[in-house]
C-alpha cells in the first residue's frame, strides 16, 4: 500500500502515532496514481505497463459481499495504525514495569519500523505472485500471533523480538489492503471507498493514543501495559475467519520477481547503523560501534552494485536506481527520509518528556496530543483539496516552516514554564506543528511522483513508503544521541524531571534544524503539484 507515512497506513512513520497517520494520509491521496496503473509496489501490484490488479472488478459490482471484505481489510489497516500509536503512548509504562533499558525501548519501536520497511515491497510482490487474499490472511494471522507474544512477553528481549516479528507480519498484511480494494470495487465506487478509508485513518490517528492511554491506566486484570497488545487478538481472529470467507482472491498477471538479496542487504546495512546508535551510549561508544557504522556504508555500496546487476538480469530490483536520475524524485526521497528521521525523534522524546520528565499519566499525555492529531487531519484535507492546486510546492514549504515554528514555540514554552507546564499551554505549538505536518504529508507523494515516468510509478511509490519507514527507524536510533546522550546515567530522583526537560529541548532543537533542511530540499520539487491521473 502506498505510504507511513503509511506511510501505507503509516510509516510511520510511525514509529510514533502521527508518523503512521501521515503515511496513511499519503496513501489515500496518492493511491489513484500507482494503483490505477496496476503498478503500485507498496500495494503489491505489478510494475509492468498495462498490468491490472487482478480480475476485472465489474462482475463483483453487484456482490454485497464486497462490503464485508472492505470492512475486514479496513479493520486490519486500522489495527495496524492504532497498534503503533498505542505502543508509543505506553512506552514509559513498559520501560518502568518491564525493567527495559533505554536502548530496549528504542528497539520496541524501531524494530517494528525496520521490519515493516524491509518487508514492505516484498510483501506487495508476494501478494502479486501468490494472491492478495492469501498474503493478507497470512499477514493478519502472523500479526495476531506476534501481538500475543508481545502481550505475554516474559522480558524486554522477548518483547523486542516479538515487535520485530509484528512489523514483518504487518509488511505482509498492509500492502494487500488497497490492492484488494482495487480488485474488488469498480472504478465508480472507489471514490466512496477511499473516502471511507480516509475517515478510518483520521479516527485511528485520534483514537489510538487515547485507547493506549486508557488500556495502560486501567491495568485490566493486573496486566499493566499488556492489554495494548492483547486487544489485537479478538480483532485479528475475527478478521482471519471472516476474511477467509468474504475476500475474493486476486493476483497480478505480470508480477515482479522477489529480490531477497536486496532485502537482506538493506536490512543488514540498517542494523549496522542502528545497533551501535542505540547501544553505543550504554557500552561507552566502543570502537567496534564506529567500525559497524562505517561498514554499513560498504554494505549500501554493495546494495547499489547488486541492484544494477539485478536490473539487467531480470528487471525486478528492490530499488529502481534509474529513478534517481529524476531530480525531483531524488530530492523527494531525501525529504521523505529526513522527515521520517524528524518524526522518529520527536514522537519518542515527546512521550518520554511528558510521562517521565513531567510525571504525567498516560491518559493526560494522550489527551494532550489530541489537538495535534485533529490539526494534522484538518490541514491534510485542506492542503490537497484547496491549497496545493492553487499554490503548488509553496504549500509543502510553508508546512515545513510551520513545523519548525511550532517546534521552536514548544522549546520556548518548555523553557519558560519548566516542570509546571500545563496541557493547555502545549496546545498552541502542537496545533502549529500539526497544521504544518498536514500541509506536507497529504500532497508529498504526488509531488515526489510528478516527474517520474508512469511505467515506474509503482516502484517509485513503494520506495517512497519504504524510505520514510527507514528514516523513522533511524530517527528512533538517534534518540540515544540527541536525547539520552545528554542525560546522566545516575540521576537523583529530584533531578530526573529537569534533566528530561533539558534533553527534550535539546532534541527539539535538532528537529527544528531538520525541518529547515527539509524546507531547502523542497526547492528541488516541482513548482506545481498535480495529482497523477
Amino acid at each position: 500500500m502506498t505510504s507511513t507515512d503509511t506511510e501505507t497506513l503509516v510509516d510511520s512513520t510511525a514509529a510514533a502515532e502521527a508518523a503512521e497517520a501521515a503515511e496513511a494520509a499519503e496513501a489515500v491521496e496518492a493511491v489513484e496514481a500507482p494503483v490505477a496503473l496496476g503498478a503500485s509496489e507498496g500495494a503489491g501490484a505489478s510494475d509492468a505497463p498495462g498490468a491490472v490488479l487482478g480480475p476485472a472488478p465489474v462482475p463483483v459490482g453487484a456482490d454485497r459481499r464486497r462490503w464485508f471484505a472492505l470492512a475486514i481489510v479496513m479493520t486490519a489497516a486500522f489495527m495496524d495504525l492504532v497498534d503503533v500509536t498505542i505502543v508509543n503512548i505506553a512506552i514509559p509504562s513498559i520501560q518502568r514495569d518491564a525493567g527495559a533499558s533505554f536502548s530496549q525501548i528504542q528497539w520496541i519501536t524501531a524494530g517494528y519500523a525496520l521490519a515493516f520497511a524491509a518487508g514492505l515491497v516484498t510483501g506487495g510482490r508476494l501478494g502479486d505472485i501468490h494472491g492478495r487474499k492469501r498474503l493478507f490472511l497470512v499477514g493478519i494471522a502472523g500479526f495476531t500471533l506476534a501481538s500475543a507474544l508481545c502481550g505475554f512477553a516474559a522480558n524486554p528481549e522477548m518483547l523486542v523480538a516479538s515487535r520485530i516479528l509484528q512489523g514483518g507480519m504487518a509488511a505482509m498484511m498492509v500492502p494487500q489492503v488497497l490492492s484488494i480494494v482495487h480488485a474488488t470495487f469498480p472504478a465508480e465506487e472507489r471514490g466512496k471507498v477511499f473516502g471511507l478509508f480516509g475517515a478510518i485513518v483520521g479516527l485511528g490517528a485520534v483514537s489510538g493514543p487515547l485507547l493506549g492511554a486508557l488500556l495502560t491506566e486501567w491495568n485490566l486484570f493486573g496486566l499493566e501495559w499488556r492489554p495494548i497488545f492483547l486487544i489485537n487478538l479478538p480483532v485479528g481472529i475475527a478478521a482471519l475467519i471472516l476474511g477467509s470467507r468474504f475476500i475474493t482472491e486476486s493476483k497480478a498477471p505480470k508480477a515482479l520477481k522477489l529480490d531477497l538479496v536486496g532485502v537482506a542487504l538493506v536490512t543488514l546495512g540498517l542494523l549496522m547503523l542502528l545497533y551501535p546508535l542505540t547501544r553505543g551510549r550504554e557500552l561507552g561508544w566502543p570502537l567496534r560501534g564506529y567500525a559497524s557504522m562505517g561498514g554499513a556504508v560498504l554494505v549500501f555500496a554493495a546494495l547499489v552494485a547488486y541492484e544494477k546487476r539485478k536490473t539487467v538480469r531480470d528487471g525486478s530490483p528492490l530499488i529502481e536506481l534509474s529513478l534517481f536520475r529524476v531530480k525531483s524524485f531524488a530530492a523527494g526521497i531525501a525529504v521523505q527520509t529526513v522527515f521520517g528521521v524528524a518524526l522518529g525523534v520527536f514522537f519518542l522524546v515527546w512521550t518520554l518528556y511528558m510521562q517521565i520528565g513531567l510525571g504525567w499519566s498516560p491518559l493526560r499525555a494522550g489527551l494532550t496530543g489530541v489537538p495535534f492529531s485533529i490539526a494534522v487531519s484538518t490541514a491534510a484535507g485542506l492542503s490537497v483539496q484547496k491549497l496545493v492546486p492553487r499554490f503548488g510546492r509553496r504549500v509543502l514549504q510553508a508546512g515545513a516552516l510551520l513545523m519548525a515554528l511550532g517546534v521552536l514555540l514548544y522549546i520556548w514554552e518548555s523553557d519558560r514554564y519548566g516542570l509546571g507546564i500545563a496541557s493547555w499551554q502545549m496546545a498552541l505549538p502542537l496545533v502549529v506543528m500539526g497544521v504544518g505536518m498536514g500541509l506536507i504529508v497529504a500532497p508529498l507523494t504526488d509531488a515526489v511522483l510528478s516527474d517520474v515516468p508512469r511505467e515506474h510509478a509503482g516502484s517509485a511509490s513503494g520506495l517512497i513508503n519504504t524510505v520514510q519507514q527507514m528514516g523513522n527507524a533511524l530517527g528512533l536510533g538517534l534518540v540515544s544521541v540527541v536525547f539520552f546522550g545528554t542525560i546522566d546515567d545516575h540521576l537523583a530522583p529530584q533531578r530526573v524531571g529537569p534533566a528530561f526537560v533539558d534533553a527534550f529541548q535539546g532534541a527539539l532543537g535538532w528537529v527544528a534544524g531538520v525541518m529547515g533542511l527539509i524546507f531547502l530540499l523542497m526547492f528541488a520539487l516541482p513548482g506545481r503539484v498535480d495529482a497523477r491521473e
